[in-house]
């Protein structure tokens, strides 16, 4: 067994309970046991992902407090169990929402370890078999199973990276599932974290984005981001009919329950998929299946990615020079970050960087 001995302390910042929303507290926590499988990594950056902010809240469900939230690490690992074979110390590398699971069942072996059989396993808020908790990213260092630490291009930078590990492959993802190439004109519903990655993604495909917003407010920015059609829900209140049949898929990112669904769903072509990746914490409303029915049309989900996925992703993000639209905050500043986060004031990312780390590279 791997010695649990480290010259370092687990800090980060700590939710109490479900008032901690801008009140979390820096302080030790007792991580996971290091095993022979684990790795230690030195915090530099960590994105800030909507999940943190539904999490600290119990927005989702009872949060297993005390809680370090964060899924969008990237830092040096610092120390490898005996049987870590992926990566090495001293190799940069990033995590994404994900940090276990069981790697028997057909999912996991066909590296889409985000569907395991035995249920989806966080990088926080989660107990690992050993009824340890695991805990995220706002904090100076992580420790996790290295099967879910992968190695960041180098043409990647850290801050451009973080993000990547959950908002980019979530949107990813759904982007392979609808064949997103040459050809294919795609729709992103929501230009936000997740949506401007959408477009991002989607144009490095080879796809036509499309940005679907509800005011023209960000058309400028879906411009930059390489949308070859802006439609805007609130200024053209025909927009069903008006852009009807037009979209080969589309990616949703919104997480609100009160979408527009059946106008979005107009637009799509004949057999044509709107896949959601926004979870709102509202049920949705009831659903109508005439309009499916009409069109030969699909509703489904997706959960980020697996291991195949993530690999992929930031292979296509280093090729194609995917710039994540990011913020860079002070680790020390996590708390106003999360703050600004919620009031919607992020262009579009938020990235936490841990100086006393990132200065020494």
């Amino acid at each position: 067994m791997a010695s649990t001995t480290t010259d370092y302390k687990f800090m980060g910042w700590v939710a109490k309970d479900k008032e901690s929303f801008g009140n979390l507290v820096w302080e030790e926590y007792e991580p996971k046991p290091f095993t022979d499988d684990d790795v230690d990594i030195k915090i530099t950056h960590c994105g800030i992902c909507g999940s943190d902010l539904h999490t600290i809240r119990s927005g989702w469900g009872p949060t297993l407090y005390p809680a370090v939230v964060g899924h969008e690490i990237v830092g040096t690992v610092v120390k490898a169990g005996t049987n870590v074979k992926n990566v090495s110390v001293g190799d940069r590398v990033g995590v994404g929402a994900q940090s276990d699971s069981c790697h028997d069942c057909s999912s996991c072996k066909a590296g889409q370890e985000s569907y395991c059989d035995n249920g989806f396993f966080g990088t926080y808020n989660a107990l690992y078999k050993d009824n340890s908790k695991s805990y995220g990213g706002y904090a100076d260092y992580a420790r996790l199973p290295a099967a879910f630490a992968f190695k960041i291009p180098d043409a990647i930078p850290s801050e451009v990276a973080a993000p990547l590990l959950c908002g980019g492959v979530t949107v990813f993802s759904p982007l392979k599932q609808l064949n997103a190439g040459p050809g294919k004109r795609i729709g992103i519903i929501g230009i936000g974290g997740l949506g401007h990655l959408g477009l991002l993604f989607a144009k490095a495909m080879g796809a036509e984005p499309v940005a679907i917003s509800h005011s023209s407010r960000k058309k400028e920015d879906a411009d930059k981001l390489g949308a070859v059609q802006f439609i805007s829900t609130k200024d053209d209140k025909d927009f069903a009919k008006t852009y009807r049949r037009t979209l080969d898929g589309i990616v949703c990112t919104a997480n609100n329950a009160d979408m527009p669904l059946y106008d979005y769903m107009e637009l799509l072509k004949p057999g044509g998929q709107i896949i959601l990746v926004g979870l709102p914490e509202e049920p949705f409303p009831a659903l109508n299946i005439f309009p499916l029915v009409h069109n030969n049309t699909s509703i489904k989900g997706s959960l980020i990615g697996g291991s195949a996925d993530i690999k992929e992703m930031l292979d296509v993000a280093a090729k194609a020079n995917v710039k994540t639209w990011v913020e860079t905050r002070s680790m020390e500043d996590a708390n106003q970050a999360v703050i600004d986060m919620e009031d919607g004031k992020a262009r579009y990312r938020y990235v936490l960087v841990n100086e006393k780390h990132a200065n020494k590279l």
